[in-house]
């Protein structure tokens, strides 16, 4: 497991900023990232707190193959490129620090969208600042934990099918969408983990991974009572994408 305090210095940068005051406590830790619960100084963020995501340091770190993800992500820099392809040191550098500044990219894209995600904040070498959805006791559920009347539960898949679309009018589909990175925060879903997020303008996998996100979010709400059929919602989604309709 990585030091906790050489963890946390990957904060440093946002103490030195004004945009956190203090690490209030962890939220999860998972096998890319852990998340904490920081407090903000208002003045600067507008909030009062804050989440600070960091990335697990490339001797620690497991992301999954993402051969799947990256195609379409170009790498504009010979040198970097050529790093990358070979699988050197500085190649799988350059690979984790493309998968956090594309989640902060496509963070940025979508909230402006008006998308339920949370809103960046900042942007660190190895850690994500944005919106906190939670209370200083604890942070919101995932929405795998919730239990959900009829009526929320068709609330919740609308507004997820509508945060889909949106993602897919501005070129990107989630890729690893279910109740496990949705969070449920005053009745209202909230959408995390963009990391592996795709532009389906230019990955070829981009339709198979719209309907395995759409499939996962109705087999999840089908057991509150929420009837739907994924792969005819996929396929309709990606006519209108197809066709410029969205």
């Amino acid at each position: 497991m990585p030091n906790k305090s050489a963890e946390l210095a990957e904060l440093e940068t946002f103490f030195e900023e004004g945009w956190i005051t203090e690490v209030l406590y962890r939220v999860k830790s998972g096998k890319e990232a852990t998340v904490y619960c920081c407090q903000s100084d208002e003045r600067v963020s507008g909030m009062n707190l804050v989440a600070a995501k960091i990335y697990r340091s490339q001797q620690h770190r497991s992301f999954k193959d993402d051969s799947l993800y990256r195609e379409g992500k170009e790498i504009l820099d010979k040198r970097m490129k050529r790093a990358f392809e070979r699988k050197t040191r500085t190649g799988r550098e350059v690979q984790y620090k493309t998968w956090i500044h594309y989640e902060y990219e496509t963070l940025t894209t979508l909230y402006n969208a008006g998308s339920a995600v949370p809103k960046p904040l900042s942007q660190g070498n190895g850690a994500i600042l944005m919106e906190y959805f939670g209370d200083y006791h604890m942070a919101a559920p995932l929405l795998n934990n919730v239990e959900l009347e009829r009526s929320e539960a068709q609330a919740v898949f609308d507004t997820l099918m509508q945060n889909i679309e949106t993602w897919l009018a501005h070129n990107r589909v989630h890729g690893d969408l279910s109740p496990f990175n949705v969070l449920y925060w005053q009745g209202q879903p909230i959408i995390i983990d963009f990391p592996q997020a795709v532009d389906p303008r230019f990955n070829h996998s981009a339709f198979t991974l719209l309907e395995r996100d759409i499939d996962n979010i109705c087999r999840f709400l089908e057991r509150f009572g929420v009837q739907a059929d994924s792969t005819l919602l996929a396929e309709r989604l990606w006519w209108k994408f197809q066709n410029s309709q969205l």
